[in-house]
């Protein structure tokens, strides 16, 4: 079967699939896809040992689609991935393979988002479940996933999944499925652990293993940037400027980017054009002519023209988003390094995304090379060694006889020198890209910032930090960092709370990706149903302060204002230890690592920001309301 299917009508897949799979610029499966769908459809039990990037999301989600009846309304199809990230992009691949059948659901569920508005979409009804394994068994626990009409579980990197911890997750889950539901397992490797689920939960399972071409571009030199200090709009503009480019591609998730994009490129005057599958053809046909004959010279595009699109003139691929799997990210990066010319490729990755980044790397064999963006000084000399070539070209084309004249009528008529009249041409001509920059750079104290953690990581690895004993109390380091008192700080008032789904890591990580402030320069965070409160410095940047009022949180506008009086207590450094309270600082109680809980809870939300990404608390209480003890408490890895 493997060798003869050549093409996806080949397969016995319903109409709205092929047609999805057209739209998407898919036309002949990979071999992961072309060996496991058919043998899914048939519903029989399945191992698959593939890497990431082969194509194994469409290998099970086609099957799975394949098989959904949009009357029934309880899940009938249940994917596990071992992180939230896994989850999000699986669940946004089977969207948009699904994108033709009407009515559709698909769901996402895993910890760290809110189980209410989980329990709410079930309840509505969806077909398809994507989660990791640790909300999964939760919903299961509380009645609110009901797995009596799911048809199909799968396991997708099992390895991953299972040497992070989730083994009694996933051996409870497998317990609950129906006697008669498909199972189909998914790993890149097969350690022992998965061998064990394999021999127990699948049943005669047709095996299936692919290696998986891992290719990269091997004439594509590959570079990332961490998104800090400015917004990727104004980094795509530096890149653009200081690379030495031909022709490029700018690749966005949504078509609506595309449009946003390719306009504010236009209007500061680069020429650039959008360009997605919503697109009429003849359109398409014709912007993809106009970068051929130069007319353009940069197309932001969504992955649908990742296949198929062939113009040698591109040198330079841009990832404005990353891309939700590696496959994508290989079919990007091949739009450029052709008919024999080396190429380039940037990606634009924010840190909660390089995981995705190192994923990339392995699967490729590669290494991508960490990049500064580029000041502004030297974005302000780039743009004046263009004009001075454009200039010296114009010098040798053009009579410009009749514009001296003009010249000495414009210094009569204005009373100015040449020099003088000169200047102010040029100043007009610059437009919206200046000659020259006033003011400072936020990439210089980004840059700085990020030169200071790196120096303070190197100081821990080499032993400078204080022990253990020493580090339950205050924390030097931290405590010198937050040493700031109401003196130094404004009070904002967003116009985003409760009521629009906002928490506070929401805050906190839109005001450190999209202002370029680090986490020591947020100060109390105080949430409200219809606003939020936060302290920033006094001393922002005209840029940053900017920035700030064109901030959107959960897409919306927080039009923030600054409010006078002490809404907002000192910012205090944190002090206190795991044992039990932390300093007084903090209004609200938190339970200790042994379940006691102390001081009562003001009405005053803080972000502890030395719980990383977990959200939960410093404890989990039981069923019944009570603290469960530490000696019961199981490492939780579940996003």
């Amino acid at each position: 079967m493997q060798e003869t299917v050549t093409e996806f009508r080949q397969l016995d897949l319903a109409d709205t699939l092929l047609s999805a799979l057209d739209s998407m610029g898919f036309v002949s499966p990979t071999p992961i896809q072309a060996a496991s769908i058919p043998l899914l459809l048939t519903g029989r039990d399945a191992l698959g040992k593939a890497q990431t990037g082969t194509g194994k999301t469409a290998a099970f989600s086609l099957p799975v689609l394949n098989k959904v009846n949009l009357s029934q309304h309880k899940p009938q199809a249940i994917v596990m991935a071992p992180t939230r990230e896994l989850a999000i992009q699986v669940a946004a691949e089977i969207k948009v393979l699904g994108q033709n059948i009407k009515g559709l659901k698909v769901l996402e569920i895993y910890g760290g988002a809110s189980i209410v508005d989980q329990m709410r979409a079930l309840k509505n009804g969806s077909h398809i479940v994507v989660g990791t394994p640790g909300r999964v068994k939760d919903l299961i626990s509380r009645k609110q996933l009901h797995l009596d009409e799911v048809h199909t579980f799968v396991l997708d990197e099992a390895d991953e999944m299972l040497k992070m911890g989730f083994v009694d997750d996933v051996t409870w889950i497998m317990e609950q499925a129906p006697e008669t539901a498909q199972r189909v397992l998914f790993s890149a490797t097969m350690p022992p652990i998965v061998k064990e689920i394999v021999d127990r939960f699948l049943r005669d399972p047709a095996r299936i293993d692919v290696a998986g071409e891992n290719r990269t571009v091997s004439q594509v030199s590959q570079q990332f940037w961490v998104v800090k200090g400015v917004e990727k709009d104004e980094a795509m503009s530096r890149l653009l400027e200081t690379e030495n480019t031909d022709a490029s591609i700018v690749f966005v998730r949504t078509r609506q980017d595309t449009e946003r994009l390719a306009d504010w490129l236009s209007s500061r005057g680069f020429k650039a054009a959008a360009l997605h599958g919503d697109i009429p053809q003849s359109l398409r046909e014709r912007t993809v002519d106009h970068i051929k004959r130069g007319v353009i010279d940069i197309l932001v595009a969504t992955d649908v023209v990742a296949r198929g699109l062939d113009v040698p003139r591109i040198t330079h691929v841009f990832n404005y988003d990353i891309p939700f799997d590696v496959e994508s990210y290989i079919h990007r990066i091949g739009r450029t390094g052709r008919a024999g010319r080396d190429g380039k490729a940037i990606l634009l990755v924010r840190t909660n995304q390089i995981r995705m980044l190192r994923t990339i790397e392995r699967v490729t064999k590669s290494r991508m090379e960490e990049i500064q963006l580029p000041l502004r000084d030297l974005v302000a000399a780039s743009r004046l060694n263009r004009l001075g070539e454009e200039l010296a070209a114009q010098k040798e084309q053009t009579n410009v006889d009749a514009f001296v004249e003009l010249v000495e009528k414009l210094q009569e008529s204005i009373d100015v020198d040449a020099a003088t009249l000169a200047a102010m041409l040029l100043q007009r001509q610059q437009g919206n890209r200046p000659l020259f920059y006033k003011g400072p750079d936020p990439m210089i104290a980004a840059i700085e910032r990020e030169s200071q953690r790196r120096e303070r990581r190197g100081d821990d690895r080499r032993g400078d930090r204080p022990e253990r004993g020493d580090r339950r109390g205050d924390r030097p380091e931290r405590g010198e960092r937050r040493s700031f008192n109401n003196a130094d700080w404004d009070t904002y008032q967003l116009q985003v709370g409760r009521e629009q789904g906002v928490q506070v890591k929401d805050i906190v990580g839109a005001i450190a990706n999209e202002l370029g402030l680090s986490k020591e320069f947020i100060g109390a965070i105080k949430l409200a149903p219809s606003h939020t409160f936060v302290q920033l410095p006094k001393k922002m940047t005209a840029e940053v302060s900017e920035q700030l009022k064109k901030l959107r949180i959960r897409q919306n506008d927080v039009k923030a204002v600054v409010v006078e009086g002490e809404v907002l207590r000192e910012h205090r450094p944190r002090t206190g230890n795991r044992d039990g309270n932390r300093g007084g600082e903090r209004s609200g109680h938190r339970g200790s690592r042994d379940g006691n809980r102390s001081g009562e809870r003001g009405g005053e939300r803080r972000f502890d920001r030395n719980r990383g990404n977990d959200s939960r608390g410093g404890y989990r209480g039981n069923r019944d309301g009570a603290a469960r003890p530490a000696g019961d408490r199981k490492p939780r890895t579940d996003a």
